[in-house]
């Protein structure tokens, strides 16, 4: 976990942006704060915004529900005596594959290579995953080349995923990769499906995605 003393800084460079009326960071205030959810950039700027709300924002950014939680957790990390954590564990990996026809790609690795579906998702289907045994690959629908433009940040076109085995480790590993200065292109969040998901932009601007269940 970062120093905390560092953690104060943030919080006050946030409240500093906020009188500032720096744009950027109404869209992480609205992002992070339940209760600046439905407002718009204009109005998260002209509203009260106090040193105790930007530590909550730094909080929930962390992963934790307020400014006192996430302290306590810094001092345990502090107080206790060390433990080696145990690692997360990469447990699988799932090719990213982009289709130009839904349907017949299914069909093609259901009814020709013997894999099943495992889910579809999406009305009409844009997204799915098919398996065999241990290995697994994921379909995604492109309807133009997939490396025009910037079309690859645009429509979140994965290089691969990778998942952990708990609910525990995704957290885990998310924070540990946001404590190292990681550059996320998508913090972790509950998908539609229930997965917990968080993609990474390595410098070539390929994008990995890390998954993980929702709940043990």
């Amino acid at each position: 976990m970062p120093n905390i003393e560092n953690l104060k800084k943030q919080a006050k460079q946030y409240l500093r942006w906020h009188r500032e009326r720096y744009y950027p960071v109404a869209a992480q205030i609205r992002a992070a704060l339940p209760r600046f959810r439905h407002i718009g950039d204009v109005q998260i700027l002209e509203s009260s915004f106090r040193l105790a709300d930007a530590q909550e924002l730094v909080a929930r950014q962390m992963g934790f529900d307020g400014w006192q939680a996430l302290k306590s957790g810094a001092d345990a990390m502090t107080d206790a005596p060390r433990q080696t954590a145990p690692s997360p564990i990469l447990s699988s990996i799932s090719a990213q594959l982009f289709v130009a026809n839904f349907k017949s790609s299914c069909d093609f690795y259901t009814n020709k290579l013997g894999f099943a579906v495992e889910f579809i998702y999406g009305d009409p289907p844009f997204y799915g995953q098919v398996f065999r045994d241990n290995a697994r690959l994921a379909l995604r629908l492109v309807f133009e080349p997939v490396f025009a433009g910037d079309v690859r940040k645009r429509e979140h076109l994965l290089s691969a995923s990778i998942t952990v085995a708990t609910a525990n480790e995704i957290k885990q590993l998310f924070l540990s990769y946001q404590a190292a200065g990681v550059s996320f292109h998508q913090a972790l969040k509950k998908e539609p499906w229930g997965a917990r998901t968080f993609i990474v932009a390595d410098p070539d601007e390929n994008l990995i995605l890390f998954a993980g269940p929702a709940a043990d």
